[in-house]
This record gives structure tokens, C-alpha cells and sequence, in this order.
């Protein structure tokens, strides 16, 4: 399967949210805590034009917030590939 990577918060919500989604689906992912990491802030920054988290990349694909259709949409799509 293909790299997963959350970017999250400790005091994110909806980052807890997102993260539970994925356990409770089985799925791998690396987290990335932004509040420890100046680098990987400017990177997530660069990648989806956006400042707020949670934002998860899934197979290069940027997805901003807890969009859980477009997270089951992308997540189907690795399925299929």
C-alpha cells in the first residue's frame, strides 16, 4: 500500500478524529507532529497551499480537514491500483 502521512496537532480535535478513522480502518500511517516540526509545517505548507490541520496525504494527494468522503474516495482508490 502507499504512504499515508498525517499531519496533525496535540491539540487538534479533529486530528484525533482523523487518526481514530484510520485505526479503526487498519490502515498504516505516519504522523507528523507540526508543533514539534518547523520544517514539516513550511513542507504541508508547500504541498496543499494551507496552514490547518489535520491534512492527510494519501499517495501524493493533499486533503485538507477531516473529509471523510474524500479520505474513503483516495483510500478505494489505492485499493484499486
Amino acid at each position: 500500500m502507499s504512504k499515508i502521512t498525517v499531519y496533525s496537532a496535540p491539540n487538534c480535535p479533529w486530528c484525533h478524529t482523523l487518526k481514530d478513522f484510520l485505526k479503526e480502518k487498519n490502515i498504516e500511517f505516519e504522523e507528523i507532529d507540526i508543533s514539534k516540526d518547523q520544517a514539516k509545517v513550511q513542507e504541508m505548507i508547500e504541498k496543499s497551499g494551507q496552514m490547518g490541520v489535520p491534512q492527510i496525504e494519501i499517495n501524493g494527494k493533499m486533503i485538507v480537514g477531516f473529509d471523510k468522503e474524500a479520505i474513503e474516495k483516495e483510500l478505494e482508490n489505492l485499493k484499486s491500483d
